[in-house]
């Protein structure tokens, strides 16, 4: 496949072009992400999640800048040499069903590095701060050999947690005064958190929030239960748009991958995934099959019946399901 090739070859038109393939589900892509899979494994996988206004994009801004600049720990110090996508998922409106994908305004700063791809995505009604395709196009960037690959969600605060699943490296990032940090407790965000940043600690009651969330962090549950091998989740502060605490935030994020790799976390946490992602188009596919299946008007008829209350759900799915086997 001449797409294969180019994208291989490092050709970021023919990358792009391959993304929205795949983004719509066109059979062209989705064909040419199978014949890629085998190139897949390689990046390092980071996500970061947290509220609106704690300024997430900023710091992937910086820490991207601060990568291509300065490497990552344990790199020998090849810096130019490392290529970093950045996926950013923006919320597509109930009303318009359009999305402003600001983020790459945002991150114009990194606009003109070759090593550096930017990809900006609706949610497309998707709950859980990703996009519907986040992980496919995830898989893309990876096979096209970036060495890191930044998922930023969409912001809607203390329901993201689906990136957790997505990622290897999971930034919580929060910021003073914006009251959450003992309802995200509550919503399980922080115990999605291998790494907590509180950005914006130049303002106000930065001090008092980060004894919050260090509250929060032994409220919840140890680190037997909450299966992580062990580690420590470091809280560190930054000042995104200064630069601020951007080198420490590095410093984690190589030392979370040194730790997974030597607990095997690494490969329990990649297992888990490709076994969810399984799951879940199995799940697609035989819906597919079996609505497929069903003679023309049944659904709607069944609808119609659970609608009236002769038939409960659980026996209306019964009905469908005996129907499609026969």
């Amino acid at each position: 496949m001449a797409l294969v090739e180019q994208v291989l070859d490092g050709d970021r038109l023919a990358l792009a072009r391959l993304l929205t393939l795949v983004e719509n589900d066109d059979p062209q892509g989705l064909a040419t992400l199978d014949a890629l899979y085998p190139h897949t494994g390689n990046a390092h996988i980071i996500g970061l999640t947290g509220g609106t206004g704690t300024g997430k994009s900023t710091l992937v801004n910086q820490l991207a800048r601060y990568v291509r600049q300065q490497g990552i720990p344990g790199n020998g110090g090849a810096a130019r040499q490392i290529r970093i996508a950045v996926v950013a998922v923006d919320p597509t409106s109930p009303f318009s069903g359009g999305a402003i994908l600001g983020d790459r305004i945002r991150m114009r700063d990194l606009a003109g590095d070759p090593n550096v791809f930017i990809r900006s995505m609706a949610t497309r009604g998707a709950l859980g701060g990703l996009a519907l395709r986040t992980r496919p196009v995830v898989q893309t960037l990876d096979a096209a050999g970036y060495d890191w690959v930044l998922v930023e969600t969409v912001g809607a605060g203390q329901s993201e947690v689906e990136v957790a699943r997505t990622a290897h490296t999971t930034i919580v990032v929060d910021a003073p005064g914006l009251g959450d940090e003992v309802q995200a407790i509550k919503a399980g965000i922080l115990e999605t958190a291998d790494v907590l940043v509180l950005n914006k600690a130049d303002l106000p009651g930065a001090d008092r929030a980060a004894t919050a969330l260090r509250t929060s962090l032994r409220l919840g549950p140890s680190d037997s239960e909450a299966g992580n091998g062990g580690w420590q989740v470091p809280i560190l502060m930054t000042v995104a748009t200064e630069g601020n605490g951007i080198a420490e935030v590095v410093e984690a994020i190589s030392r979370h991958r040194t730790h997974l790799q030597a607990s095997g976390e690494w490969v329990q946490r990649v297992r888990l995934r490709v076994e969810r992602e399984l799951r879940e188009l199995l799940a697609q596919t035989l819906l597919a099959s079996l609505l497929d299946r069903q003679p023309e008007g049944a659904f709607a008829e069944i609808v119609n019946q659970v609608e009236e209350r002769k038939l409960s759900p659980r026996a209306a799915v019964a009905q469908l399901t005996q129907q499609a086997r026969a």
